[in-house]
């Protein structure tokens, strides 16, 4: 079967693809500026840190210089703590060096004129810790480090407080800041690359179709899928099912099937080969407890590659039923043709012998024929009660035998006048007749001539129909597959749909418990057996009632 081939058109607007990249690069952007200024706030805050340390490892040698110990437990300190706090001051490349007494006094400061001179802030090296921070001094801001300065006799007499000028921290902060910008750009151009990649990725995702394409094409299938009177599903690649409409689940008898196997949904049988691809062709007939379904199966491709499948199911229920009829009708009406035939050439020598004056003999004529028809009747009332079920084989028997076939009920038959499974028997008898005649007439004489022996016994708890024929039979190791949907060994003729006949009998038989057998080899037997009693109700159905008088082709 031609697979489904989609072709996609291009609209005016841009493609999905440029604006999935443009939108990606626009992302990429932003998050690399908003990461490349937090990494210098955070660069910026270590280096405080840092330079913050750095302060107070000076500050911590200079209160441990013996010099500056000695002068200021000794009182005053004079030019020595200038001179040493300077010398080390130029030496580290610090802002400032500050000694300081218990009473905030400065002894040293890199402008001469505020030794001696008071600090604004109290003291905080009081508590025999160091401490770190931010100072803004008389030299600008600077990251700043106080240490407490002890006197050799390990005394409290003081604290060390040296700054390092602000633009240093930021000169260092700028000269690291174009690395982390390459790192950045190099970070940002492998985001674009991916994002090219996966923008090419997405276009062949969805076929090169935009989105408002893809959008319309989702409000048109879902309008479509509700609004048709036919069951769709679809599989995707995996053979999972990936769609199906409210008319499938009807149909099938599917519940949540989504994203679910055919193995997981439905039993092994026919409709489920025919819905998964195993039984091929198109239209194929599948039956159910419900329905006559005709399937069609349609592998779905785009671009060269294989998609899935789509499954449509329409129900042929009633129109099957109607066909059948049809069939019957047609088949009814050549058997009256030929019984017509057959009484003008009755009338013909019945006038004949008036006309030459016997009238004697005409009238011997007239009652031995209309004995004739009466004397097949009777027999079948012999053994059968229900006027239904022998008005069937007498309509049967008629039809047989303007085909040259003889149809004979056994002596053991014996039904009563209101059998169980009444409606059921009728179907099952005309449909096992239609076969046997149909087989039986097309084959050569067998010892005896084209016969077909009909049994019908009803007893305490068992009904058994039993159909054995003279034609070929049935073939070894089919005499399972030819109750299937569908087998046949014959073409298609006028209205009737070979292949369900069979079917139809085998699945009434197995809904209503009983089971149904046939013999392999020449001359099938077919053999019925209905448990008693008939608890089930025989529901009136298109798809399983018979006209009583049919000729019609049930395979």
């Amino acid at each position: 079967m031609t697979p489904i081939r989609f072709r996609t058109g291009r609209g005016g607007k841009r493609r999905l693809s440029t604006r999935i990249l443009a939108n990606q690069l626009v992302i990429l952007a932003l998050t690399g500026l908003i990461g490349f200024v937090l990494f210098a706030f955070a660069q910026r805050a270590e280096l405080d840190r840092s330079y913050e340390q750095r302060a107070l490892d000076i500050a911590e040698t200079t209160a441990a210089d013996p010099q500056i110990k000695r002068a200021m437990e000794q009182g005053g300190g004079g030019d020595v703590v200038q001179m040493v706090a300077e010398r080390i001051r130029r030496a580290s490349g610090a802002s400032y060096v500050v000694v300081i007494d218990l009473h905030g006094v400065r002894h040293s400061h890199p402008i001469p004129a505020l030794i001696g001179e008071p600090v604004a802030e109290p003291v905080v090296v009081k508590d025999g810790r160091t401490h770190v921070g931010t100072d803004q001094g008389a030299t600008g801001r600077s990251a700043n480090g106080k240490a407490p300065l002890y006197g050799p006799s390990g005394t409290l007499v003081g604290e060390v407080s040296v700054g390092i000028p602000e633009h240093d921290v930021l000169g260092e902060l700028w000269r690291e800041l174009p690395t982390f910008g390459l790192y950045a750009a190099i970070a940002t151009a492998i985001g674009a690359a991916a994002a090219y990649l996966l923008a090419r990725r997405l276009k062949r995702t969805t076929f090169g179709l935009e989105l408002e394409e893809i959008a319309g094409l989702l409000q048109d299938r879902e309008a479509m899928l509700h609004g048709i009177r036919e069951g769709v599903v679809a599989f995707d690649p995996d053979g999972r099912i990936t769609v199906v409409n409210d008319e499938a689940r009807r149909l099938l008898g599917l519940a949540s099937a989504l994203g679910r196997r055919l193995t997981d949904v439905l039993p092994d049988g026919r409709l489920r080969r025919a819905l998964d691809g195993t039984v091929t062709g198109g239209d194929i007939s599948v039956l159910t407890d419900d329905h006559c379904l005709v399937v069609n199966r349609m592998p779905v491709a785009l671009h060269g590659r294989e998609l899935g499948a789509v499954v449509t199911v329409r129900d042929r229920t009633e129109l099957i039923g109607l066909l059948r009829e049809l069939d019957s009708v047609r088949g009814l009406t050549d058997a009256l043709r030929a019984q017509q035939h057959e009484f003008t050439n009755r009338m013909h020598t019945l006038a004949g012998l008036l006309d030459i004056g016997e009238h004697e003999s005409a009238y011997e004529y007239a009652i031995e024929t209309a004995r004739s028809g009466q004397a097949l009747t009777e027999a079948v009332r012999r053994h059968i009660g229900n006027p239904l079920m022998v008005g069937l084989i007498v309509a049967k028997t008629t039809v047989a035998a303007e085909r040259g076939v003889r149809v004979v009920l056994t002596d053991d038959s014996a039904l009563g006048d209101d059998p169980p499974h009444l409606r059921r028997l009728l179907t099952i008898v005309g449909n096992l007749l239609d076969n046997a005649i149909d087989a039986t007439a097309e084959a050569p004489p067998a010892d005896g001539g084209r016969r077909i022996r009909l049994t019908l016994t009803e007893g305490d708890e068992l009904v058994v129909v039993r159909v054995a024929d003279s034609g070929p039979g049935v073939a070894a190791g089919t005499s399972r597959s030819i109750f299937e949907d569908g087998w046949s060994t014959r073409p298609e003729r006028g209205t009737a749909r070979r292949g369900l006949g069979l079917a139809l009998v085998h699945r009434l038989v197995q809904r209503h418990g009983g089971t149904i057998t046939v013999s392999e080899g020449p001359g099938a037997v077919f053999t019925v057996v209905l448990p008693q009693p008939d608890t089930a109700p025989a529901v009136p159905d298109a798809l399983f009632t018979s006209a009583l008088p049919t000729g019609g082709d049930p395979r």
